[in-house]
């Protein structure tokens, strides 16, 4: 079967994971579309694409709607050949049906697809040339309901949010959410963060409101913090 080599049907959902492998990962999609942040470059397995991670690289992923892969774990050094850094390629001619015809044998428990897919997969996807498919492009990507989540984190600031909380919230890896903060907003994730809580603590001293009572809402550590966090924004 060569060295090391596994082949899998998986099933991936909406709760996000992240891990790195020592070994070489091939993703086939077959339904649905699956999303990563492959070191920090977003990546879209849609049906009939696929896709190379390397030894190493960290990949963060999430499916909002469900999907399936056939999936290759494989230490084959001939997987080199088809890495195409953080990018996903339309699957060829020859390897989609391939995939499928795996798949199938996969779920029926033939021994021969495990025996012989990984060196099949490798023939199939070397002989084709791979079209690109650009990663991830924005016109792909689920928007950010900003304002669902400023009210959100309205209700939150008597804690210490963190970005792992704001990404949790609309499903999506901490280094995801980060890379859209900046891209929607020009700002950080935090930056983005202690201007909502400003802006909730500037309007909500604006009704009246005592700067102790406010300060205490918004979840500054104390009066004179908010009040020289006020003095701040009024001197840029």
């Amino acid at each position: 079967m060569g060295p090391a080599e596994s082949l899998s049907l998986r099933h991936y959902g909406a709760s996000p994971g992240s891990h790195s492998h020592d070994h070489f990962q091939i993703l086939l999609g077959l339904s649905g579309s699956l999303d990563l942040e492959v070191a920090g470059h977003g990546v879209r397995v849609a049906p009939g694409g696929g896709c190379v991670i390397a030894p190493g690289d960290r990949h963060d992923f999430e499916s909002s709607h469900g999907s399936v892969c056939l999936v290759l774990d494989s230490a084959h050094p001939g997987w080199a050949q088809c890495a195409r850094p953080h990018h996903a390629t339309a699957l060829p001619a020859d390897t989609l049906p391939l995939a499928h015809y795996l798949a199938s044998a996969l779920q029926q428990g033939r021994p021969l697809a495990q025996t012989h897919g990984p060196a099949l997969l490798l023939e199939a996807w070397l002989d084709s040339p791979h079209p690109h498919i650009p990663p991830f492009s924005t016109a792909h990507r689920r928007a950010i309901d900003w304002h669902a989540l400023r009210q959100w984190a309205e209700q939150q600031w008597h804690r210490e949010l963190t970005v792992a909380d704001l990404a949790a919230q609309v499903h999506l890896s901490p280094s995801q959410f980060a890379a859209r903060c900046r891209e929607d907003h020009g700002a950080g994730a935090m930056a983005w963060l202690r201007s909502q809580r400003l802006a909730q603590a500037r309007l909500l001293r604006g009704t009246g409101m005592g700067v102790a009572e406010v300060a205490q809402r918004t979840g500054y550590r104390s009066p004179s913090a908010l009040t020289a966090a006020l003095r701040r924004t009024e001197h840029h």
